[in-house]
């Protein structure tokens, strides 16, 4: 079986879904602190100027230590899903498929979140059934881990009993191979090749989060980031 593991991310980019489609199980990694500055609450799309982020606000100051995925709020103070949705139809509303998505992101917006990671969770399963991937899907908070770092990595493959691990290309520089190795789990290293499509601006942006390419390309977005 194979297992790939990652942190949620919002509105994740077109490797993201690869990994998980090239898996057997997927394990998001919520129980893990939240790192600023990352992709776990924000993610870039195109604009007329390059690209922007869209990052959803959350409550840290005062809880850095103590700031599981899980457990991390987001901030009500500030009106960040109509600005996202407003800079959605700002950027797309030309593009050929902005029509097919829009409602399911207006509700999206609309709703009001309190925790991060069931917004997350919410957007990422729509975005995997609009792309046809089926892959079964566990959150690391329900199996109970105990260990840290690279050997939480080989813990949560041994649960469920992993024969390969699709690494990420930065798992190069922290897996214990010889750990795997010993549990008989193999490594193998997921190194994405970006592919290009046409963007509803001139140029083209990679590591766009996926709703770039579903936008522009709708029902073919699959066909596209496995290419």
């Amino acid at each position: 079986m194979i297992v790939s593991i990652n942190q949620p991310a919002y509105l994740p980019w077109l490797g993201y879904f690869d990994r998980v489609a090239k898996s057997d199980l997927h394990i998001v990694l919520d129980h893990v602190q939240f790192e600023k500055n990352g992709f776990t609450n924000r993610n870039k799309v195109r604009a007329a100027n390059c690209w922007s982020w869209l990052s959803v606000p959350v409550l840290t100051k005062g809880l850095f230590g103590e700031l599981a995925i899980d457990r991390i709020e987001i901030d009500l103070t500030s009106n960040w899903a109509s600005k996202h949705f407003k800079t959605l139809r700002a950027n797309y509303s030309r593009s050929a498929y902005f029509s097919k998505y829009s409602d399911y992101f207006k509700d999206l917006y609309e709703y009001k979140w309190k925790y991060l990671a069931p917004m997350l969770q919410e957007s990422t399963h729509y975005l995997l059934q609009e792309l046809g991937i089926q892959t079964q899907q566990l959150r690391s908070s329900e199996l109970s881990p105990r260990l840290k770092k690279a050997d939480l990595i080989l813990e949560l493959c041994i649960k469920v009993g992993a024969t390969t691990y699709l690494s990420g290309p930065f798992g190069r520089d922290y897996l214990n191979v010889g750990a795997f190795e010993q549990a008989r789990i193999e490594i193998k290293y997921h190194d994405y090749i970006h592919p290009s499509y046409n963007q509803c601006f001139d140029g083209f942006e990679p590591f766009m989060s996926i709703v770039d390419l579903c936008f522009n390309h709708g029902d073919k977005s699959f066909e596209i980031l496995s290419s």
